[in-house]
């Protein structure tokens, strides 16, 4: 018992002790922190800084070399002789004479067109056959026929025409006219034919020439080097490449206005016809309207 107690009274001794020991300790350690002139003082709270805005990204800028081609028209043009000067000079006017010769026939039957459908409102309804030949165009093709037949009509004396009668002789008129309008809507399909079935053959012969430059290159440098052939190879391309873009647009062509020019010069020869028959018609009329002498 004795024991216990002596025990019990050491333990208070050690806490009495420890708790005494602390707080001495602690105010040493502020003591000497606020004596320590090195010890920095603390700083000041600092407000965090504001997200950056995100910066797009910078697109870079291409710049497109342009790189002269040493093997096309205008280096060809250049550096070509005489020879290829001269079949490429052909092949441009073979072009430009086939589009003019297309865009000026087809104003022409556009044309033709449209008196047609005015002869159909302005003559058949005229009074008489001079007044309604003189409603039609100064131009026209219409009033070209109708007065050729007037004249043969009115017209038939002369010691050889007397010796063909009235029908034949308004017949022939007539048709005469008519034909003379048909050859007039032919004009130029024939340099149309001509350049359709010739053009590819002078770019055939440019080709060929481009050909013999190219081994007399080879010849002369003594190896197939791709240098001494691109240009003469080049030329000979372009030359067949010139030669069908010129015969394609005129064969094209050609076929497109022969087809027109048949519905066109139907109109015509209807129109022929039905003034044929309306001056005969008429003549009987006038004779028996004539006084009698």
């Amino acid at each position: 018992m004795i024991q216990f107690v002596r025990r019990c009274a050491i333990c208070m001794a050690v806490f009495l002790a420890a708790g005494l020991a602390a707080p001495t300790v602690s105010h040493a350690q502020d003591a000497a922190k606020s004596a320590d002139p090195a010890t920095p003082a603390a700083a000041p709270a600092v407000p965090p800084a504001p997200a950056a805005a995100p910066v797009s990204p910078v697109t870079p800028t291409v710049t497109k070399e342009t790189i002269e081609n040493p093997y096309g028209i205008e280096a060809m043009w250049r550096q070509g002789d005489w020879v290829s000067k001269g079949t490429l000079i052909i092949l441009v006017i073979m072009s430009m004479g086939s589009w003019y010769i297309i865009f000026v026939k087809l104003w022409e039957q556009y044309r033709l067109i449209r008196e047609g459908r005015e002869m159909r409102t302005s003559f058949w309804k005229a009074p008489s056959l001079k007044e309604g030949a003189k409603r039609l165009k100064a131009n026209s093709a219409f009033r070209y026929i109708a007065e050729t037949g007037l004249e043969a009509n009115e017209h038939h004396e002369g010691a050889l025409t007397e010796n063909i009668d009235l029908n034949t002789w308004v017949t022939m008129s007539v048709q005469r006219a008519v034909d003379a309008v048909q050859n007039r809507m032919q004009d130029g399909l024939a340099f149309l034919a001509t350049v359709g079935s010739t053009a590819p053959f002078v770019g055939l012969f440019g080709t060929v020439w481009g050909i013999y430059h190219a081994l007399t290159a080879i010849g002369i440098a003594g190896q197939a080097s791709i240098d001494k052939v691109a240009g003469p190879v080049g030329e000979a391309l372009i030359m067949t490449a010139l030669g069908l873009a010129v015969a394609v647009p005129a064969v094209m062509g050609y076929n497109w206005l022969v087809r027109r020019n048949k519905v066109v010069m139907e109109t015509v020869r209807g129109f022929g016809a039905d003034l044929h028959s309306v001056l005969l018609g008429a003549r009987p009329e006038a004779k028996a309207a004539a006084p009698a002498r």
